[in-house]
């Protein structure tokens, strides 16, 4: 197979099978009036290109892969909810030390961490770990003298390092896999190629006899149709307030 060296497409490779599986969808509830139109369409065409696109789905994730993902993201995700009672725990030491230290719960690090296991953002809370577990170690003393112990200590350690490693697992799964794709990119561009004949026909055959079906057949509003998903539900944390003080 001969790799281009330039992507024809405009949209990222994950979405190249999906905007293609759209058309297909498309393309098989009106095959009669494209193969009445052109003699490209007929003679395996669509059933060639839902085979193509299945290919492509698993250039871009094999189904292997997609399970390892998916344990990792389970495993980070446990890691995340395992850091809710600790730092429920170490705000109240916070509260507890107030006169002493007066540092709260966002200076300290924890509200913009219990903000990131919310969000599932794992990077942020790599981050805000850092920031916890530093100041941690720097009042340890006067926080142990309110009930901080060094098992509790040990979570906040132990959760940074199990979500760090994912995050790197995940980053490595992800960078092989657009090395394998970049290898593959002559049959994108050709799967992009019969995508665009697919919807150059679509506009000929109804762009004054159907305008919904034209809509279907336009590459914008397929990318849009692609982009349109629904958003996971932030995860609630136990204890959550919105006052920032050093209770939370």
């Amino acid at each position: 197979m001969v790799i281009d060296s330039l992507r024809l497409y405009s949209c990222k490779d994950a979405e190249l099978p999906v905007i293609c599986d759209f058309a297909a969808f498309s393309l098989n509830r009106d095959l009669d009036d494209f193969s009445a139109y052109s003699p490209k369409f007929k003679n395996g065409f669509l059933e060639t290109f839902l085979s193509d696109i299945e290919k492509a789905n698993d250039v871009i994730e094999p189904k292997s892969e997609t399970l390892v993902r998916m344990a990792s993201t389970a495993r980070l995700y446990v890691a995340l909810d395992s850091l809710i009672d600790p730092i429920n725990r170490l705000a109240g030491y916070l509260s507890y030390s107030h006169e002493t230290l007066n540092i709260s719960a966002t200076a300290f690090g924890l509200t913009h961490l219990r903000e990131c296991i919310t969000s599932r953002d794992a990077e942020g809370a790599i981050k805000e770990l850092h920031i916890v577990n530093s100041n941690i170690a720097k009042y340890q003393d006067l926080l142990m003298l309110q009930g901080l112990t060094e098992e509790l200590i040990a979570q906040f350690i132990s959760a940074g390092s199990i979500i760090a490693k994912e995050k790197q697992a995940q980053y490595a799964l992800l960078s092989n896999r657009k090395n394998i794709v970049q290898s593959n990119l002559g049959f994108f561009n050709s799967l992009y190629k019969r995508l665009t004949d697919i919807l150059t026909a679509g506009k000929i055959l109804y762009k004054t006899k159907d305008p919904v079906k034209l809509q279907e057949y336009t590459l914008n509003y397929l990318k849009k149709q692609v982009r349109t998903v629904s958003k996971p539900v932030p995860k609630k944390t136990s204890g959550e307030k919105k006052d920032d003080d050093a209770s939370k």
